[in-house]
C-alpha cells in the first residue's frame, strides 16, 4: 500500500508538475508565475518547519545530531548548487538574456539542463519515499511541495529547451521524462529507507534541508525585488496560501486515517 501511493504520488509530483509548467509557461496561465513563485515557498517552508522536521525530532534522535544533519544538508545542497551553477544557472540567466536580445540560444546546454533536472526529480522521489515510510500524512505533504517548488523551475527548463529548437512538443516531452525519473527515486527511495529504518530521522533531516535551501536561496531571491504595496500584499498572501494548502493537505489526510 505505501509504495503504491509513492509511486502514485511521485508520478503526480514529478510528471504533473511538468504538466502544469507548460500551461504557464506556453502562455495560458503566464501572468500566475510570480504568484506559483510565493506559493511554492511557502509550501516548502511549511513542510520542512511544520512536517518534516517536528516528525523527525520525535525520534529518539538528539537535537544536536539532528540539526547537525539539517546543517550539513543545507552545505551539501549548496554545493550541489555550485557544481550545476555553470550549467543550470548559467543555462537560465542566458535564456532569459537571448529572449530579451533576441539572439539564438546554443543548442549544447539543453543536455546539461536534463542532466541536471533528471539528478534532481531522482532525489525528490527518494525524499517523498522516505516521508512516505515515515507517515502516509508526511509523504502526502512531501509531495505536494514537491509538486509546487518543481513547477517554476519547469518553467525554466522549458524555456532554455524552446531556446535551443522550436519544437514546443519535445521541449516537453524532454522535460516530462525527466520528471518521471521523481517516480524511480520514490522507488529506489522505498526500499532503501525500508531497509535502514534506523536512519528514517536522518532522512527527513535531509529533506528539510533540501526544501529549505529551495526556498530561502532559489526562490524567495526572486521574490525580493521592488514592488508595490499592492505587489508585495500578493506576495504575501500567495506565500500565506502556500503554508494554508500544506496544512490543509496535512489536516485532510490525518482525518482520513
Amino acid at each position: 500500500m505505501t509504495l503504491l501511493a509513492i509511486l502514485v504520488a511521485t508520478l503526480m509530483a514529478g510528471v504533473g508538475s511538468v504538466w502544469l509548467a507548460a500551461l504557464l509557461g506556453f502562455g495560458i496561465l503566464a501572468r500566475y508565475t510570480q504568484h506559483m513563485l510565493s506559493l511554492a515557498a511557502g509550501a516548502l517552508l511549511a513542510t520542512a518547519f511544520m512536517h518534516l522536521l517536528p516528525e523527525a525530532f520525535e525520534s529518539q534522535v538528539g537535537p544536536d545530531q539532528l540539526f547537525s544533519t539539517l546543517l550539513g544538508g543545507l552545505i551539501f545542497f549548496f554545493l550541489l548548487d555550485k557544481a550545476e551553477l555553470w550549467h543550470h544557472g548559467h543555462e537560465h540567466h542566458h535564456a532569459h538574456h537571448h529572449e530579451h536580445a533576441g539572439h539564438q540560444h546554443h543548442p549544447g546546454g539543453s543536455w546539461a539542463i536534463l542532466t541536471g533536472d533528471s539528478v534532481h526529480c531522482f532525489g525528490d522521489g527518494v525524499l517523498i519515499a522516505s516521508a512516505f515510510v515515515a507517515d502516509m500524512r508526511l509523504g502526502v505533504v512531501a509531495a505536494l511541495a514537491v509538486l509546487m517548488h518543481e513547477v517554476p523551475h519547469h518553467m525554466g527548463d522549458l524555456a532554455v529547451l524552446r531556446q535551443s529548437s522550436d519544437n514546443r512538443r519535445m521541449a516537453f516531452l524532454k522535460v516530462s521524462l525527466a520528471g518521471a525519473l521523481t517516480a524511480m527515486g520514490g522507488l529506489v527511495g522505498y526500499f532503501l529507507v525500508a531497509e535502514l529504518k534506523a536512519y528514517l530521522p536522518y532522512f527527513l533531516a535531509i529533506a528539510s534541508g533540501s526544501f529549505l535551501y529551495v526556498a530561502l536561496a532559489d526562490l524567495i531571491p526572486q521574490l525580493q525585488r521592488k514592488l508595490s504595496a499592492r505587489e508585495t500584499a500578493a506576495q504575501i498572501i500567495w506565500l500565506a496560501v502556500g503554508m494554508g494548502m500544506v496544512t490543509l493537505a496535512s489536516g485532510l489526510t490525518h482525518s482520513s486515517h
